[in-house]
């Protein structure tokens, strides 16, 4: 049975009863599963991780993308996080008995329905990406919700489907398909936006850091501090210990201290396993040596 997994992001974060509401086509479906959905006040944002058969889950999301372009209206939406639209990114995930390119179709599939159903113009990206400067996700959503009007009057950002006009409350949204990634965030104890900016440059491989991270820096001014946010696109190359040790060696320059991190969504138990190897010294330690992967056997 192909398995594959999805991780919507929807620009809602702060209202459970929308919340709740954009999730539930998720939920009591038939060869859907949903893992997880964890929602952040200040990032004003939800991610929700969902699982199961492909054509069930593209099914499901839709129902939800619908949800989402009901209940969300971008032109009042305000949080730290880079955003476009209601749903903001959707990428596929493949997880069992399919390839990166059958993801693509999924993405590709899912990304006409949204345009031809609900109006919302798509972008593809990553992997499902027409074109190489729309790979990267940032990139496409550059400028966010506001910018999106000045961005389509340029006819090389012309939607990969809908019209070239952006939904009047919902916004875009970026489809995808990619490898599994951890979207990780490092506190800092300070409220300095500049620190954790500088930090994030330095880590970041599009300025020169490692490969595997994207990272930028957050305000969280209800708890007076920033973080470096980032997403780790191959944990089993760029290890999240590395990330972490490299943020506080950084963070000593400015006389400032790393207080704690979080991971947004789940995480592979492989990342977690490197991070206790190296925490513990622990030699020869895998999955093996996990108490729950063999009563899963």
């Amino acid at each position: 049975m192909a398995i594959v997994q999805c991780v919507p992001n929807f620009s809602e974060g702060r209202d459970l009863e929308k919340i709740e509401k954009i999730v539930s086509p998720l939920r009591g479906k038939e060869g859907v599963k949903l893992l997880n959905y964890e929602a952040d006040k200040d990032y004003n944002r939800v991610v929700v991780t969902v699982i199961g058969e492909p054509q069930a889950v593209k099914n499901a999301i839709f129902e939800a993308i619908g949800v989402a372009k009901d209940v969300i209206d971008m032109n009042v939406h305000k949080g730290q996080h880079s955003r476009f639209g209601a749903t903001d990114v959707c990428p596929f995930i493949p997880i069992k008995g399919m390839n990166m390119d059958d993801c693509v179709k999924l993405a590709r599939e899912l990304g006409d329905m949204v345009a031809k159903e609900y109006e919302i113009p798509v972008f593809l990206y990553e992997a499902a990406a027409t074109k190489p400067e729309r790979e990267n996700l940032a990139t496409v959503r550059k400028g966010e919700y506001e910018g999106l009007d000045a961005k389509f009057e340029d006819e090389n950002w012309a939607p990969d489907f809908g019209e070239a006009k952006k939904h009047p409350t919902a916004g875009a949204v970026a489809i995808g398909a990619r490898k599994p990634l951890i979207a990780y965030n490092i506190n800092l104890d300070t409220p300095n936006i500049e620190i954790a900016s500088k930090i994030a440059k330095t880590i970041r491989h599009s300025s020169g850091g490692y490969r595997f991270i994207k990272a930028g820096p957050v305000e969280i001014p209800e708890r007076n501090i920033t973080q470096v946010t980032m997403n780790l696109t191959d944990y089993s190359k760029t290890a999240m210990y590395r990330a972490f040790e490299t943020v506080k060696m950084e963070a000593r320059r400015y006389g400032v201290n790393v207080t704690g991190s979080e991971i947004v969504g789940l995480c592979p138990m492989e990342a977690l396993i490197d991070v206790a190897a190296y925490y513990l010294g622990l030699e020869n330690f895998s999955l093996d040596k996990v108490l729950e992967t063999s009563l899963m056997e």
